[in-house]
């Protein structure tokens, strides 16, 4: 079917200025999300976009994030020349494009910007791309004509309709499966499973590391002739004890890693997050062979921003981009593991399309105050609305010492809960990404 688009005049946009570009970007369409390939894959088709190398895709409800990057810190550590596309980014534009772990230049980000503007505008036709799809498609242009020799691209929303899977990957990744995003996926593990499973491809790799996968994959993966690598069937991980230190061992189809240290990035889920990523590079391991010890120093060296990020100094403070109930969870059992706290104080922000009671309930009652905010998006809730849902779960009754205050700000929610923990406190900033970018540029601001 030829996919028709409307044709009036609409000359280029140009400029010299990241800001005013993205600017534009964002007032292209009318949607924040648009699902659907059609427009993106009219553009990608004029910019020749396609690669020559292994891809490797990661898509997920949570987790997918630490998976991309541990990805491209084994992959350096082995000598490889990488490339990353990872979203969203906290301070700069720039953090969702990197190659060899550098991130791109505003010129080198323009000049992609340049080229899909000049596609999408093409022939007297203009071609309403959304935030996401003109960025994604912008990157994927860059990383194809960089000289790399593996790309890994972190998938978006769902999986099927995502501009990312107009890439036929060499081996695709699902890390989880939970419910999130239901006006889009469904509001079934079984319905989201079918989007996710939608970037696997027939006799390619396709990695699943969610230990209760809905039959959904597992049903699309033979459908389409997909090779499907389940945790706990074709890949595991198991633990030891060597002289008291604790490590872990990866046990694959044909392969086997023992003695590795723990991932440098904290929370209960990680090892099922590098445990996917070994599943991946064993199943490339013809073209992407790795060392131990590579495996080894990338993982104790990958980095990833507000992952169970815990800053140094006191009170102590985590930050977690946790915005779902399934990652509440996660966070809810990694701060259990952090020790005795005498108060922990919350900087909560989050979009008002999240299961935000469910959420709550999650943390329940290891937050004693909570400072909910304001976050500078339409789709976000009011701290009014968090307020109130927080106050309507129960937690804080006559009586008790838990508290609620509402701010306009996370950077705001911030500065109030330093001043007021104690040294024994900590503070967790959660429920956003949008919330931990916030309390990053206020401390970046702070400590300038």
């Amino acid at each position: 079917m030829t996919v028709q688009f409307p044709v009036h005049k609409e000359p280029p946009f140009s400029s010299t200025s990241l800001t005013d570009w993205l600017a534009h970007i964002e007032a292209l369409h009318h949607k924040d999300i648009d699902m659907g390939l059609e427009r993106s894959r009219v553009v990608a088709e004029r910019l020749g976009i396609h690669f020559d190398v292994p891809v490797i895709t990661v898509a997920g409800t949570n987790g997918k994030g630490s998976t991309c990057a541990m990805l491209e810190s084994i992959l350096l550590q082995s000598g490889y020349r990488v490339g990353l596309y990872i979203k969203p980014h906290f301070l700069h534009f720039n953090e969702r494009a990197r190659i060899n772990g550098e991130m791109a230049s505003d010129a080198v980000l323009i000049e992609q910007f340049e080229a899909v503007e000049s596609a999408r505008t093409a022939g007297g036709t203009s071609i309403g791309l959304t935030y996401y799809e003109f960025t994604t498609l912008a990157i994927l242009r860059l990383l194809c004509r960089a000289p790399l020799e593996v790309v890994i691209l972190e998938v978006g929303l769902g999986g099927r309709l995502d501009t990312v899977n107009l890439i036929d990957a060499d081996c695709a990744v699902v890390t989880s499966i939970d419910i999130d995003h239901v006006a889009y996926l469904g509001n079934t593990r079984a319905a989201i499973a079918f989007e996710k499973a939608g970037i696997f491809r027939t006799e390619r790799p396709a990695i699943c590391a969610d230990p209760f996968p809905p039959q959904t994959l597992i049903d699309h993966a033979r459908e389409i002739g997909a090779d499907l690598w389940r945790f706990g069937h074709e890949f595991r991980y198991g633990g030891q004890e060597d002289n008291n230190r604790q490590q872990w061992h990866y046990i694959g189809r044909n392969q086997r890693r023992n003695s590795l240290a723990y991932p440098s990035l904290r929370g209960a889920n990680q090892l099922l997050n590098a445990t996917a990523a070994l599943a991946a590079l064993e199943s490339l391991a013809d073209r992407l062979p790795v060392t131990q010890q590579a495996v080894r120093t990338g993982l104790v060296m990958v980095e990833l921003p507000g992952r169970f990020q815990v800053l140094p100094g006191r009170p102590s403070v985590v930050l977690d981009v946790a915005h779902n109930p399934h990652a509440a969870a996660a966070l809810a059992e990694n701060l259990d593991n952090m020790g005795f706290h005498a108060y922990t104080w919350a900087v909560f922000g989050c979009m008002q399309d999240k299961d935000i009671s469910a959420i709550v309930a999650r943390l329940g009652e290891r937050i004693d105050h909570w400072f909910v905010t304001d976050l500078p998006l339409p789709r976000a809730a009011s701290a009014a609305e968090l307020a109130d849902i927080v106050v309507s779960s129960g937690l804080i009754v006559p009586g008790n010492e838990r508290s609620v205050r509402q701010f306009a700000a996370p950077g705001q929610a911030w500065r109030a809960a330093i001043e007021s923990a104690g040294e024994n406190d900590r503070i967790v900033v959660f429920g956003s990404f949008h919330t931990v970018a916030g309390v990053m540029a206020a401390r970046t601001d702070k400590l300038h």
